[in-house]
């Protein structure tokens, strides 16, 4: 799956967790995730696409879903410096597409007018917790 320089994937295999942990963070999209952390919650997700431009990470999107009927988008991140490019869109779609006739949820605090292009739409209805501490799972 490409889109001129800009490599999309599936696979994991090959990630560089260290280096996914420190683009993160330097490009202030970090959440406080260790570096193991952020492998258990990609490997455990339902899908986890990640864009390259060569061998550099620059965008990442994760998909958690039952198979079913309830998925949710989380983590859609594109490098500040190839924002504007349709890079998070071509993550979106790539990801929307193992999702057919599943309700998607997206959890975003940020760029409503950018997933309304997507079709999504602002929910009314909806509540969150943090069972124990955040990121302390023990």
């Amino acid at each position: 799956m490409t889109t001129s320089e800009i490599i999309y994937t599936f696979d994991l295999t090959h990630l560089d967790w260290a280096e996914l942990k420190a683009v993160l963070l330097a490009d202030d999209f970090d959440n406080g995730r260790t570096l193991e952390q952020y492998k258990t919650s990609f490997e455990n997700s339902f899908a986890a696409c990640i864009a390259y431009d060569g061998e550099k990470i620059i965008g990442n999107a994760r998909v958690l879903s039952d198979g079913v009927c309830n998925a949710y988008i989380v983590d859609v991140w594109t490098h500040s410096a190839y924002r504007r490019r349709g890079i998070a869109s071509q993550m979106m779609k790539l990801c929307l597409e193992k999702l057919r006739g599943q309700h998607v949820y997206l959890f975003t605090d940020d760029r409503a007018d950018f997933y309304r292009t997507l079709g999504f739409n602002e929910q009314e209805t909806g509540m969150g917790m943090v069972v124990g501490k955040w990121l302390v799972n023990e």
